[in-house]
Order: structure tokens, then sequence, then C-alpha cells
């Protein structure tokens, strides 16, 4: 006998751009993904589609509804995303997953152009919004935040064995490629200042305390972030540690007082964390 466990489907890499036009345009360019769960056994089971709500029709949808509620933060648009999609009779829970690219004015010698960009480099802001019949749920974040710190980062303490190589070090190079997600426990005033001030806190936070491991370190950092935004319920991190190894001159006659890495992505260590407030906060 076999029986279908949970399942999902929906549309991946919906790839969306809006030109805010004005005398200064404005660039949105979205990538969406929409995902759904609900009664659709028998299109597994049987062949029956009758139920099943057509990912070319979740694209559409995308588009449809991007003139009236794509005017503001992405965390807008997934709200009112993932309340369309919930509607459809046999969904039970609609998440829609935006990444937003960023895009900036070219100089001229005159200033900003009004209508020239180019693709901002770095981080990319994230927004999740799920609904079903216990209400919308927001997590904000951000992706591909690469930061380093050439100091005040250490790892050491750590048991050893006979396979163990590595060095204790007091003073080391931590860098990473960090993802960082946080729930929303309110809707705020201000989507895009409460990200931006996050993200400040984020970072700030990353580059003054002094490390211990990359463990402490989402500790510090997602404890600060709870304590700047009593908003938000829980903070959820995965930084790759992007290791930085000392380069060994002395074959060659020199020295090397901890200028000279090589700098590696694989192997690299994954550490992933959510900090949360206490229950009895």
């Amino acid at each position: 006998m076999t029986e279908l466990g949970s399942n999902r489907y929906g549309k991946q890499a919906i790839r969306l751009v809006r030109v805010v036009r004005g005398p200064v345009h404005r660039v949105r360019d979205l990538t969406v993904d929409v995902s759904l769960e609900g009664v659709f056994g028998a299109a597994f089971t049987d062949g029956d589609n009758s139920s099943v709500v057509a990912t070319d029709t979740m694209k559409n949808t995308v588009y449809a509804l991007a003139p009236d509620h794509l005017d503001g933060a992405i965390e807008t648009f997934g709200i009112a995303l993932a309340r369309h999609f919930l509607d459809a009779g046999p969904v039970e829970r609609a998440t829609i997953t935006i990444r937003e690219h960023a895009w900036e004015p070219l100089e001229t010698d005159e200033g900003p152009a009004p209508d020239a960009f180019r693709r901002m480099g770095g981080a990319t802001r994230t927004a999740v919004a799920t609904a079903d019949a216990d209400g919308v749920t927001v997590d904000s974040g951000v992706e591909d935040l690469v930061v380093m710190k050439t100091t005040r980062s250490a790892f050491s303490g750590f048991p050893r064995d006979r396979y163990t190589t590595l060095a204790e070090v007091r003073d080391r190079i931590m860098a990473t490629r960090a993802t960082v997600t946080w729930r929303n426990g309110d809707v705020p005033a201000d989507w895009d200042a409460r990200h931006a001030a996050l993200v400040r806190t984020l970072q700030a936070t990353f580059a003054t305390h002094h490390s211990e491991s990359v463990q402490h370190s989402i500790w510090v950092i997602g404890t600060a972030m709870l304590d700047a935004e009593p908003g938000i319920s829980e903070v959820t991190m995965a930084m790759p540690n992007l290791h930085h190894w000392l380069v060994d001159l002395s074959p060659f006659g020199g020295t090397n007082e901890g200028e000279i890495f090589v700098a590696t992505t694989q192997p690299h260590g994954q550490i992933e964390a959510t900090v949360r407030r206490s229950a009895s906060a």
C-alpha cells in the first residue's frame, strides 16, 4: 500500500520588472516564487486536475496585481499575492517569496541620470508572505550579504583528537555570505524603514563585537536585532564561514605577518541558528 505525503506546487523564478515613471524613473526588479498547499491529492493519485490552479495562472496573477500592489515595499506586494491565492477553493496555504534586485541611477556630469541605471551589487532584499486560515505571516530579510572583519575574531578551545590539525587562533579573518531573515510580529508603519534599520544594526554589530566563533556572532547579532526592534519575534541566520588561510611564504624566503592569505569557498563551515524572544518575554 502507498499513500501521498505532504506536497506543494507552484511557479518559481517569475521575473517582474516595473518602471515607475515620472520626472525621475524608478526600477523595481523582482523574482517571485509562488507555492501552494491544499487539497491537491487527486491530481497526484488520480490524475484529476480539477482543483489544480495552473502555474501559468500564477505567473499571470503576479503581473496582473503588480500595477495596484507593487507601489511600496515588497512585503506589501507579497501579502496581497498570498491573500489572493488563499481565496482559491482548494488552497490551504499560499507562500510568496520575493527577492528584489536593486538598481541605482548612473552618474553623469549633471548628476544622477533620471532614466538610466546600473544593477547594484551586493545583498538582495527578501520577503516571504504566507497566508493560511490563521492569518498572514511575513518574514523579511537579506541574502548574499558578504561581510568581512580582519581582526577581533577568534576560534579556540575546541576539542581535539588525532584527526584535528586546525590550530587555535585568537585573531583571524572572519568572512561570510550571510542569509538573514526575521519574523515580523506586527505590520510596521514603514516596511522600508524597518528593513534599513535592522540591516544597519546587523552590520554595525558584526563590525564592533569580538567574535569567539561564527556561532557566537550569530547570537550577538540576533540579540542586538531583537533589542533594536520590538516588532520582530525572531531572527534566523545562515552564515557560511568563508575561510582565509595564511600563506606560508618561507619557501620563498619571505615572512608573513598576517598580511597574505588565500581565500577559499569550498569546503566551508556552515553555521545556522534562530535567535528568538523567550516565552517569558
